[in-house]
């Protein structure tokens, strides 16, 4: 006996595809975050020929620099949550002391302990050869940022986050 197939069959069937988990995900908040991070990494290249007038393909994965990508993670993050949820509501609250949290120690602990890293980097410079450490490989010394670093960072998230919400 052949099958007959009636349009609330099809149309059915239609909504289930539909409702199929997609290749890319629609979690906006995630979106923006990588999307924050990414585009942030991305302006270093171009913050770096500003100031030094060099390019450095390097600063795209490296820490520290301007804009910060963390600041701008986070930020984007806890506000597409804002957007999304409201600000009332936990998921925002625990997006925004994580914020807080990781713009200080950005700007405060890493910061210092880049400095503190040039500084030893210049010691041993100063180290007679034959000394056991003169040999020894550099310290990173770009870990933190500054406040304004910080601060573009932040509302560069905020921004992205924002059109990521307007063209949803």
């Amino acid at each position: 006996m052949a099958e007959v197939i009636t349009t609330a069959d099809a149309s059915s069937s239609f909504r289930s595809a539909l409702s199929q988990p997609s290749i890319i995900p629609s979690n906006l908040p995630l979106l923006s975050a990588f999307l924050a991070f990414a585009l942030a990494q991305f302006l270093k290249l171009f913050t770096t020929w500003y100031k030094e007038k060099r390019w450095d393909s390097r600063r795209m994965l490296g820490s520290g620099g301007m804009p910060s990508s963390h600041s701008a993670t986070v930020t984007a993050l806890a506000t597409a949550i804002g957007f999304q949820e409201g600000a009332g509501h936990p998921a925002f609250a625990i997006a925004v002391v994580m914020a807080c949290v990781v713009m200080y120690d950005a700007s405060g602990v890493r910061l210092h302990a880049g400095r503190q890293a040039e500084l030893l980097n210049q010691i041993v410079c100063e180290l007679p050869p034959e000394h056991p450490v003169s040999n020894c490989r550099p310290l990173r010394d770009s870990l933190g940022h500054t406040p304004l670093q910080v601060v573009a960072g932040g509302i560069l998230g905020c921004v992205i986050a924002f059109l990521m919400k307007s063209s949803s």
